[in-house]
């Protein structure tokens, strides 16, 4: 049977003058309130595009946008994310060296449209990369270097792996080891039954996100969360439908609010009043009918990445998630690796600055054997492609 499958992927546009400092915590000075409204991603990519992919299944649809000089970042976001994790990552690492940011949705994920969404093996997924890239580049694609997060490293390491890449130049995996990882599977379904099912709305999910430290950073958590939550088909009053996000959001906001007086009871009385009139947002994949995937995307995780024939970079938001392995494979030089332990899971969104610090200098070394030709600019705020 034909399935069809979205892939969206975001490429980087040039940083805007003013605005958002990217990176930024936004603190708020005493007695203003942090803003939670989304961000849109084209604060953040340039443009949008479709691109047909063909497999052996079937004809499968893609979106993409690309830049046009450089060598390409293929981003590859995390179980339960989207392409928006990447965002303000990409907003940062654009301006600082000539390179296409290419940051594409997974199956099922963000705004994919998958007719048989059961698949999610680390098999189809890996296969998925290696058609969207033959799809955008032909059979000469440009230098590539491939950086995933928690189940998109896995992922991007399956990838290279199986050399569904052949320019790749370089692997960066970013907080997932194997052991850690399969030692979290017990837990999982009990994370994910932790989470709320619903928000009232977008602006919720984003307070949420915060308030719950699954991103540090407010401003990526803004246009982040955007493509990890999606209108309820249910309506407001179904039974399948809870409605504990607003009420735990609300009950928050009492405590930190409360020398504010009767005022504010009473706009949060209009504002739940105003949103029975909505639609209720809830989780763009339910993660928990993932899990037979689960065990094939991290066992057997390490040896896999010790193995893939070129550069890697492994950052991890704590030297405790390095399993024996890796420790060894350390040790003996065969991948580079940094612990930024101030970090969340969400390594890339929560330190946006310091990820790319630390990439722009294997950036430049892994790009060294192809070509000198192009600059690497550490702290310069804009940047001109030159090729």
């Amino acid at each position: 049977m034909e399935k069809q499958l979205h892939l969206n992927l975001l490429a980087s546009r040039p940083p805007v003058p003013g605005g958002l400092q990217s990176g930024s915590k936004m603190r708020m000075g005493p007695g203003r309130k942090r803003d939670f409204s989304p961000l849109s991603w084209s604060q953040y990519f340039e443009t949008m595009e479709d691109v047909e992919v063909d497999n052996d299944n079937g004809k499968d649809i893609s979106f993409t946008a690309s830049g046009q000089h450089g060598p390409v970042l293929l981003l590859l976001h995390g179980g339960g994310h989207s392409a928006l994790s990447w965002a303000v990552f990409t907003e940062v690492i654009y301006s600082r060296i000539n390179c296409r940011v290419v940051a594409m949705d997974l199956r099922a994920h963000g705004d994919t449209k998958v007719k048989n969404s059961d698949d999610l093996s680390a098999e189809t997924m890996a296969k998925d990369i290696g058609k969207v890239v033959e799809a955008l580049y032909g059979e000469n694609p440009p230098p590539i270097m491939m950086i995933g997060h928690s189940m998109g490293g896995a992922i991007a390491v399956h990838t290279a792996a199986a050399n569904h890449v052949p320019s790749l130049l370089g692997l960066c995996v970013i907080d997932v080891v194997e052991g850690t990882a399969m030692d979290a599977l017990n837990s999982m379904q009990n994370f994910l039954r932790s989470r709320p099912k619903t928000f009232k709305s977008v602006e919720n999910a984003i307070e949420w996100s915060v308030k719950s430290g699954q991103i540090r950073n407010i401003e990526s958590a803004r246009v982040s969360m955007g493509g990890q939550v999606k209108k309820c088909e249910e309506p407001l009053n179904s039974p399948g439908v809870s409605k504990s996000i607003g009420e735990v959001i609300i009950e928050e906001e009492e405590e930190e609010e409360e020398e504010e007086g009767e005022s504010n009871h009473k706009r949060k009385k209009e504002d739940d009043q105003e949103v029975k009139k909505e639609s209720l947002y809830t989780w763009q994949i339910d993660l928990s009918k993932t899990e037979k995937y689960w065990e094939g995307w991290f066992s057997g995780l390490s040896a896999l990445f010790l193995s893939c024939p070129v550069p890697k970079l492994l950052l991890l938001a704590g030297v405790d998630r390095l399993d024996k392995d890796l420790t060894i494979g350390q040790m003996q030089g065969k991948f580079q690796m940094q612990v930024l332990p101030q970090c969340g899971h969400a390594v890339h969104e929560d330190a946006p600055e310091k990820v790319t610090c630390l990439f722009t200098v294997v950036f430049h070394y892994w790009l060294e054997p192809v070509s000198k030709h192009f600059t690497v600019r550490l702290y310069s705020a804009h940047v001109t492609n030159k090729l």
